[in-house]
């Protein structure tokens, strides 16, 4: 280790051998929300492994963006490489590069737009499914619901069943140890513990799936198919002419599923949540779907015209960010004063930086006016990133927001929520910060009360 690096101060809280594996496994929002006190750059140490956590809006976005070609993906992605390989979220600066040119074209707005009907009916089909009164465990419907959304806009209607049910099945228990061994020695992964045996089979069985349908989809020839399989498939590097293997687009396709099915349920999970103790908030963004939408079925063209709208979700997105992102430095480099070698492993946390005090006021309320333009301009541009920000933005935000938006004017219009008395709602650190159990009361609008 570096003179540098040792005097760069460590977290509070450490033990011996295992460092500050028991916060991380315990509490991380809490004890990743409480690094900024120690530091603008901490170290926090995993096992006898040294992870600099970056914590200050400014390092961050050194990191990400005015320095982001000294950095390629850090041990969180590594390890989540023996599941999606090397697709966007994990691959290296070079493969990276080069997938995102393939795949850009399926994210472009005119693609959202014709994917935006099957969105809607989704959701129209979700509110149908309800009836007044009924206790619906919100977070299990959005997770089949975003589950089921993404496998009709990704896979042929015909192909698309055994994939969707494998995703429902299998990528909340993928998702529930990511973190876990994220912040574990590798070597624990090979003890026959049943969270590792779920995990190994999970993933075998994920994987399959999408093999079988990529082999299925080569079969029926249909290039006439719109969905994301079909495109992947048909890409072609405008340069080169290459185009993925079939492993390339299966990684590919488990990444978009992880990274498209849980930001979407839980963010339309914690406005449902948030909005039951806020009425005035919920009429608003009652009296403007209204005005903007009325009776028709929720369009593409609708979701730049719900401003009020657009303010809540930014504000969820704020409070319910991804809790863990990791860097490797691949060259020297300086980073907050400090000479980083070849090699160090750092981390930031979006979910500690949008609840930064130094950039929010009153950073744990629930409040869609900061995003008004008089306050919002308060804020500097890099301290709002929910998607990322740089080369790795999310290349799926625009699909993701378009989704949300949908849904949520869709189910509005339909249902109130009410919580549940009594029942205490958790924040669960995953890939995004999740509730753990949101039991919700739905009531139809125009009924006593509603």
């Amino acid at each position: 280790m570096s003179a540098a690096l040792k005097a760069v101060p460590r977290a509070p809280g450490g033990s011996p051998l295992i460092g500050h594996a028991l916060p991380l496994l315990r509490r991380p929002l809490d004890f990743m929300k409480s690094l900024p006190g120690s530091g603008d750059l901490v170290r926090v140490d995993v096992g006898t492994l040294p992870i600099y956590f970056v914590t200050s809006v400014d390092l961050t976005h050194e990191l990400l963006v005015t320095k982001a070609r000294n950095f390629d993906k850090g041990r969180f992605f590594i390890r989540a490489r023996s599941l999606v390989g090397d697709a966007l979220p994990t691959a290296p600066s070079g493969i990276h590069k080069r997938h995102r040119r393939l795949m850009q074209p399926m994210f472009h707005q005119a693609r959202i737009a014709g994917y935006a009907n099957v969105m809607a009916t989704r959701a129209q089909a979700m509110a149908d499914s309800w009836k007044p009164g009924q206790r619906v465990e919100v977070d299990d419907e959005l997770a089949q619901f975003s589950v089921a959304t993404l496998a009709e806009t990704m896979f042929s209607a015909e192909i698309s069943r055994p994939a969707a049910e494998a995703v429902i099945r299998d990528v909340p228990i993928l998702l529930k140890n990511a973190l876990v061994r994220t912040v574990t020695p590798r070597l624990l992964d090979r003890i026959p513990i049943p969270a590792n045996r779920r995990f190994d089979t999970a993933a075998k069985r994920l994987r399959t799936v999408i093999d079988d349908v990529i082999a299925l989809a080569h079969q029926e020839g249909d290039a006439d198919n719109e969905d994301l399989l079909s495109l992947l498939i048909a890409a072609r590097d405008s340069d080169t002419g290459d185009r993925l293997t079939d492993r390339e687009v299966r990684d590919e396709l488990v990444a978009i599923m992880f990274a498209g099915t849980e930001t979407t349920a839980s963010t339309l999970c914690w406005t449902f949540h948030e909005i039951a103790a806020h009425p005035d908030i919920e009429e608003k963004l009652l009296a403007e779907i209204e005005s903007v939408v009325g009776d028709r079925p929720v369009g593409f063209e609708d979701v730049p015209k719900l401003e009020y709208m657009d303010r809540v979700l930014r504000e969820i997105s704020r409070m319910h960010s991804v809790p863990l992102l990791m860097r490797q430095a691949t060259a020297p480099v300086e980073l907050g004063g400090v000479e980083l070698p070849v090699g160090t492993e750092l981390a930031f946390s979006l979910y500690a930086l949008h609840r930064d005090a130094r950039l929010y006021d009153d950073p744990e309320r629930f409040d869609p006016d900061r995003w008004l333009p008089e306050r919002g301009s308060q804020v500097p541009r890099e301290g709002y990133i929910p998607f990322g920000a740089g080369a790795r933005k999310c290349i799926g935000d625009g699909f993701a927001w378009t989704e949300i938006v949908i849904t949520l004017a869709t189910v509005l219009r339909r249902w109130r929520f009410e919580r549940i008395p009594g029942h205490t709602v958790n924040e669960v650190a995953s890939a995004v910060a999740h509730p753990d159990s949101l039991p919700m009361t739905v009531v139809p609008r125009g009924s006593e009360g509603g």
